[in-house]
């Protein structure tokens, strides 16, 4: 394999798992708080046109990024709302979420479907670090959202594991009902860390959008909010697992593309499964009941909590 495909490759698995990757992290901390959120394919699709028809009208990409935020937000508290206050099923709420995200981003996308925004996050090179052989162009020659994942990841965990916030989330998807009687709002939390899962969901799509594909087309995240799910799951609830999932099915995606060139009998649509099915039996591999192992999954997840029940 040549140095030049290596960069090639290493390069656009770095983007591609950056689409999945900025889901992933938010549900990893929204299914701690013990919500499990299924419509991260909807929320991501929302916040690939919104940043995209900002770009396209107002050729701001800051703005773009502040209405993707907003948009993740507003989307996190209807869904806090359903979940939490409501206390509606979440499996039932994400299917919710899913459609109408899906359904309302066809709609509002049709003025900009194919249309050309002529502005996208461009790669910026680290002066020295990308000089080094090999991963210097692959990784320190990206766009700016790429290098915001690599502080989140490292963020992220510092947070979960050395912090006492990231030990109170940790308990607030455990045993709920223990924070509470300690003085601490449950609901107040869960909002809380929804809504930020679903900004961080909201971001990935802005990168399909924004720097993976730099165009808007209906269903255009193909899938990559579930893949991000199944990372959740694939990771053990941990960020820094999830970043080296992210990675394999980015370079999976990536190869299955370049291998459709040496057997070009072959369906393409044969190469574009080929992440999903890794999916698949990556989850097989780690959730399987014949591991013989306890799940990683938070106790309290999808178990809706009613103070009168304590």
């Amino acid at each position: 394999m040549s140095t030049t495909l290596l960069i090639s490759i290493i390069s656009t698995a770095v983007v591609y798992a950056a689409t999945v990757l900025y889901a992933a992290v938010g549900e990893i901390f929204s299914q701690r708080a013990g919500i499990m959120n299924l419509g991260l394919e909807g929320i991501m699709l929302m916040g690939a046109v919104s940043g995209y028809m900002v770009a396209v009208y107002r050729q701001n990409l800051v703005l773009a990024m502040l209405v993707v935020i907003l948009v993740g937000a507003a989307l996190g508290l209807v869904f806090s709302f359903l979940t939490v206050t409501m206390q509606a099923d979440q499996t039932v709420s994400g299917m919710a979420m899913l459609t109408f995200g899906t359904g309302l981003s066809g709609f509002l996308g049709k003025g900009v479907s194919g249309v050309n925004a002529n502005l996208a996050f461009e790669p910026i090179a680290i002066p020295v670090l990308s000089r080094v052989p090999v991963l210097g162009p692959s990784l320190f020659d990206q766009n700016i959202l790429v290098y915001l994942m690599y502080l989140i990841i490292p963020l992220s965990m510092i947070y979960l594991y050395k912090t006492r916030a990231g030990m109170i989330l940790r308990a607030l998807g455990e045993n709920p009902a223990a924070l509470d009687s300690a003085g601490y709002n449950v609901f107040a939390l869960r909002y809380a860390y929804v809504t930020f899962g679903s900004i961080m969901t909201a971001v990935s799509g802005a990168v399909v959008s924004l720097a993976y594909t730099n165009f808007w087309s209906d269903g255009m995240t193909s899938g990559k909010g579930w893949i991000a799910v199944a990372l959740v799951v694939f990771s053990a609830w941990n960020p820094l697992t999830a970043t080296f999932g992210a990675l394999l099915f980015g370079a999976i995606s990536i190869i299955g593309i370049d291998v459709q060139t040496v057997f070009p009998q072959v369906p393409s649509q044969v190469f574009s499964a080929l992440p999903y099915v890794a999916t698949i039996i990556a989850l097989i591999f780690t959730t399987g009941n014949f591991r013989g192992r306890r799940s990683a999954a938070p106790a309290a997840l999808t178990i809706p909590y009613d103070r009168e029940k304590r």
